[in-house]
């Protein structure tokens, strides 16, 4: 399925659809799950769509806190679409985890990159600095959901 060239495809990886639950004390925790929600009520809005996929099931499944799971994968209820892994996408990951990405961020970027996800979303500050360091080898952008809604203005 293609996505709309008018309305932003969205793709969160599994750590940032996890923050709404994490422990709320610290500030940063607050601020990114108050941005994550707001993204989330733009999807459910139309104004965003919401790109899944299977290896966004397979890590939401790895949850080990049952009440959790079925909290996050709640947030999948607005999933406009859901891609397939497929060779490609393997192949693409493996030369992704050639220069440090771990496997499930590997693959979230390969599946994103190849569906044309406009943006990766994440909270994991690992991910985020490699994607920095590794800019121009990557095909999609990958940012934290606040510093992303600093850079685009949803009216």
């Amino acid at each position: 399925m293609k996505k709309s060239k008018i309305i932003p495809a969205v793709y969160f990886d599994a750590c940032c659809l996890n923050r709404p639950f994490d422990n709320q004390v610290q500030y940063r925790i607050r601020v990114e799950t108050e941005a994550i929600l707001f993204i989330l009520a733009n999807i459910k809005t139309g104004r965003l769509l919401f790109m899944g996929s299977e290896v966004l099931d397979l890590e939401i499944d790895r949850i080990p806190d049952p009440e959790r799971k079925r909290r996050v994968k709640s947030l999948m209820d607005n999933v406009y679409y859901s891609v397939s892994i497929k060779q490609e996408d393997i192949q693409r990951a493996k030369e992704l985890q050639l220069i440090g990405f771990r496997p499930y961020d590997a693959l979230h970027i390969a599946c994103a990159e190849n569906y044309k996800a406009d943006v990766l979303l994440t909270t994991d500050d690992k991910l985020l600095n490699l994607a920095s360091r590794f800019s121009k080898q990557i095909k999609v952008k990958i940012a934290n959901p606040v510093k992303w809604l600093e850079e685009v203005i949803i009216i």
